[in-house]
């Protein structure tokens, strides 16, 4: 007989619980379909976030160049030395990946990261993975990397990242400012031109995104947008002129501060801005946040002389030839005196001002009055901002009320002015009356289409003054360089006629409201333009508690002017004619005889090839240069031997460089002292010649 089948019986409570969970699932299912949120969480989003990766793609920052497009800011790759210590990382012994020798590796390191060996070995004997081989191994360029590289160091890797590089260190470093990395990881503008045109040289960063499903589909890449370029009306090769004038100065005496400017006094652009203490963007071993040009706002001194005595012209009330006594002039209870105590006698106006004489400028201020000398202080742009662009500007003091104030405000004491407040107002006088606008950026670059967005340019601020009264005041500062009757004789420089006034200033005491009283607490200061005729340049400069004779300053500023009449071909005398060669068109010329016969012109000459036929020169044909200038010929033949360039000028190694079509880095100012590329050595395309200058 057959097993009967077993019925089992599920209870109908079961079955119904089992049917209302069903229904419960597939409601909560359709309303989590239809709804917009669950919970309180928007289930797009939700959905969206859990399938979508969005990854960042970082907009490289615009460059920083030079008027001529030299390279002074860009974003460069940077690396960071690491050392990795834990043996299991090898697995040839043949070819370890880890550091093997600890000493030697420290000893080959240090030079290179400017790290001590002992510095370097502590952290080589760190319990650890690896190790980052800092403060010295962080940041480090392409070229230290490559030459770290070259020592084929067991164990010693790199980690890269972007940084913000400044090619020449601490050259015009508070004019184009600096940029570090933010909290956020972005480089981001802190001062000088980074600063104020951080958002134009930011760019906009992209960003692409992954969309999480079976087939890994990709959005579309949104791609960055790089920032704009800016080029400085800074010209590099003024710029070292400037640089190296201030480093010896400063490494020759002792003094709290200068700053040296020059500016194009046909246009208004600032060619060159130097001074100390400087700063190197790249260590930001920064002291001050100020920048000396448009920051620093101090008593002028003599240099005001200038515009009280134009004051008095412009209303009529001066007249060169008439007579007063020096020494001393009373303002009401207070004495006025000359520099000297005593003064020169009876002397006229013309040779007050040549003398630099207080109670002649004085007398000039009380006989206009506070009204008219300040308005003139106003209208040649003093108490007011220049509106230049870059970030910090001040605006000075010409608030002045009593007679007293006025005598003194007369020669620059009493009131403060900054030194782009200082080279504004010597447009005026350069241009027969007509003030220029400073400015800083020659244009602004969109790199992704190469539009220019923004254009600099001469701006016209109105006529000021009469082109009388700027031809007096020209002559006036002829007789205050060229009359041999103070130390400002000693501004005269070579091939050109420099004009200008001297100002010596008293610093204000914090403590009691008067003056400093030591020997060497002064401002002393110096304001020209040249040629004397036609002015194409002016400069300004200042120091602070300057200890020597500020003779010696006025001959380096003499030198920085001969070398950028040299430089701009700045011609003068028929007896600088004489020196003056014009080159002809020596392309497909024999290289032989074309040397021979430019040498023989008094002209150095630095042949490049071995060929017979010349196919490129610089200076280029119908260019005017002076006996000693160094003419460049290159040959057919680009078999090409790097000569001795000790003693070379930076602009004659760039060119140099751009001629032999190869990269350079130039570390210092003044002349060649050492170069990396022996003499003698074959030139090939890789190669890179980096020198070091001094003065």
């Amino acid at each position: 007989m057959g097993k009967k089948n077993k019925v089992i019986e599920i209870p109908s409570i079961i079955i119904a619980f089992v049917l209302l969970l069903f229904l419960a699932i597939i409601l909560k299912l359709g309303y989590v379909n239809i709804a917009k949120e669950v919970d309180g969480i928007n289930i797009s989003e939700f959905a969206l976030n859990r399938n979508t990766a969005k990854e960042t793609l970082y907009a490289p920052r615009g460059s920083i160049y030079d008027v001529n497009g030299e390279t002074l800011a860009s974003d460069v790759n940077s690396y960071t030395v690491i050392a990795v210590l834990d043996s299991s990382r090898t697995t040839d012994p043949s070819n370890p990946q880890h550091v093997v020798d600890k000493e030697r590796t420290a000893k080959e390191l240090s030079p290179l990261i400017n790290m001590s060996e002992e510095t370097i070995l502590n952290l080589l004997n760190y319990k650890a993975w690896q190790v980052e081989l800092g403060p010295g191994g962080r940041g480090i360029t392409e070229l230290t990397k490559s030459k770290i590289e070259a020592l084929d160091l067991p164990g010693i890797i790199f980690s890269s990242s972007t940084k913000r590089y400044y090619q020449k260190d601490n050259f015009a470093s508070y004019l184009i400012g600096y940029a570090k990395k933010n909290d956020e990881g972005k480089i981001t503008g802190e001062l000088g031109v980074e600063a104020y045109y951080n958002e134009d040289l930011t760019g906009i960063d992209g960003y692409t995104e992954y969309q999480r499903d079976i087939y890994g589909y990709q959005i579309p890449t949104i791609e960055p947008e790089s920032g704009k370029d800016i080029y400085l009306t800074i010209d590099n090769n003024i710029q070292l002129f400037l640089e190296s004038a201030v480093k010896k100065i400063n490494n020759d005496y002792t003094l709290d501060w200068i700053t040296f400017s020059v500016l194009d006094a046909k246009t208004g652009a600032i060619l060159g801005s130097a001074s100390s203490p400087s700063f190197n963007p790249n260590k930001l071993d920064i002291t001050s946040y100020l920048n000396p040009l448009v920051s620093y706002q101090y008593e002028p001194g003599s240099t005001m002389k200038m515009y009280s005595f134009m004051a008095a012209m412009e209303n009529g009330i001066y007249d060169g030839s008439s007579t007063y006594e020096s020494g001393v002039y009373k303002v009401d209870d207070a004495e006025i005196r000359d520099w000297n105590n005593v003064g020169w006698g009876t002397i006229t106006y013309d040779q007050g001002f040549a003398y630099s004489s207080n109670t002649a400028a004085s007398r000039l201020a009380i006989a206009l009055g506070r009204d008219k000398l300040t308005n003139f202080y106003k209208q040649m742009g003093f108490g007011a901002k220049t509106g230049i662009n870059l970030p910090g500007e001040v605006e000075g003091d010409i608030d002045f009320n009593y007679r007293t104030e006025i005598a003194t405000a007369s020669f620059g004491q009493g009131i403060t002015t900054t030194p782009i407040q200082n080279l504004q107002a010597l447009t005026a006088i350069a241009n027969d009356g007509v003030m220029i606008k400073p400015y800083i950026i020659d244009k602004i670059v969109n790199p992704n289409t190469k539009e220019v967005v923004y254009q600099g340019g001469r701006e016209e601020l109105g006529k000021v003054i009469s082109k009388n009264t700027t031809d007096a005041m020209k002559n006036l500062m002829y007789n205050v360089v060229y009359s041999g009757l103070t130390d400002a004789k000693y501004f005269k420089a070579n091939n050109i006629t420099m004009i200008g006034k001297t100002g010596t200033a008293q610093i204000a005491d914090p403590n009691t409201g008067g003056y400093l009283k030591g020997s060497y607490d002064y401002i002393k200061s110096f304001a020209g333009m040249f040629p004397y005729e036609d002015p194409q340049y002016i400069v300004y400069i200042s120091v602070k508690r300057f200890i020597g004779n500020f003779s010696e300053v006025a001959k380096n500023v003499a030198k920085v002017a001969e070398e950028i009449a040299k430089y701009k071909n700045i011609i003068e005398t028929e007896t600088e004619e004489t020196n003056v060669i014009t080159l002809d068109n020596y392309l497909n010329k024999n290289l032989t005889i074309t040397k021979e016969s430019l040498t023989t012109m008094g002209l150095q000459v630095i042949s490049l090839g071995s060929g017979d036929i010349i196919t490129n020169t610089y200076p280029k044909a119908g260019s005017k240069v002076t006996s000693n200038t160094k003419v460049f010929l290159k040959s057919n033949n680009n078999d090409y031997i790097m000569p001795d360039i000790k003693g070379w000028t930076s602009n004659e190694v760039i060119t140099l460089a751009t001629i032999l079509g190869i990269d350079y880095k130039i570390n210092g100012y003044g002349i060649v002292q050492d170069q990396s590329i022996p003499s003698g050595t074959n030139i090939t395309n890789d190669l890179i010649l980096e020198v070091n200058l001094s003065p």
